[in-house]
């Protein structure tokens, strides 16, 4: 076995995938079942193996089956079937030519060329604050940290969730708000809705501020801005495209 293709398919197999009703209900795996299928292949960490941040990027079985994977505690993870996508549509607007509010060039963000060095980037010269129209926007969250307890709907089913490693790019609090961002280094069609959703459900629980959800992407010279929100905070597949924007920082 050396693809992920082929990976999958020896797993499939051995959690019965195909026979599986998905009608009534989602297949669990846990880590320690993906272990035990892959003891004999190069790749057998289930965190690379469970990544599946695209539609495409998804084994062959999953795409053929109509199935994707979210975790529901760390080591055990629900295979559904149905839409765990969202699409990222593309800005056909004109670029907004927005004047940095500093007055002195950063140097330091010249170098390199990742995802986190854009969006500080995007946040020193102030571009967040005026995507959201919220000038009160600082940053407050990074890294990873574990959700509360929290139940959901996603296509027919009812999961429930127990600390689960999640992960923002970056989090803005304001005086009333705080906004999520989940921030991309290349163009891209399509992400997970949980890498939304997670993030939003656990600040959520935890604040008693509104929180906004943000896609951020920087393609060519542009800086662009994605705003998705939830209209039913109980529910995985009600988010809906609210607004996006493409800056030209001056």
């Amino acid at each position: 076995m050396t693809t992920k293709d082929e990976i999958w398919e020896k797993i499939g197999n051995d959690i019965n995938i195909r026979k599986h009703d998905f009608e009534k209900e989602p297949l669990q795996i846990t880590a320690e079942q993906i272990k035990e299928s892959t003891k004999n292949s190069k790749v057998k960490e289930p965190r690379i193996l469970c990544k599946h941040d695209s539609r495409e990027s998804r084994p062959k079985i999953f795409q053929e089956l109509g199935l994707f994977m979210l975790p529901t505690k760390n080591g055990v993870y629900v295979i559904i079937k149905g839409e765990g996508y969202v699409n990222i549509p593309e800005i056909n607007s004109e670029p907004e030519v927005h004047k940095s509010i500093l007055d002195f060039v950063l140097e330091t963000s010249k170098v390199g060329n990742s995802e986190m060095q854009h969006l500080d980037f995007a946040y020193a010269s102030s571009i967040i604050r005026t995507f959201t129209n919220d000038p009160s926007l600082v940053l407050t969250i990074r890294g990873r940290k574990y959700t509360p307890e929290f139940s959901f709907k996603v296509s027919n089913y009812e999961i429930s969730t127990q600390s689960v490693q999640t992960e923002v790019d970056a989090g803005y609090e304001g005086k009333n708000s705080i906004v999520l961002v989940e921030a991309k280094n290349s163009k891209t069609n399509n992400e997970i809705i949980r890498q939304l959703y997670y993030p939003f459900r656990k600040w959520e629980e935890e604040t008693s501020k509104k929180v906004t959800t943000l896609f951020f992407e920087k393609r060519g010279s542009y800086f662009n801005l994605w705003q998705f929100d939830f209209t039913d905070r109980y529910n995985y597949n009600s988010i809906k495209f609210s607004k996006s924007a493409r800056f030209k920082i001056q």
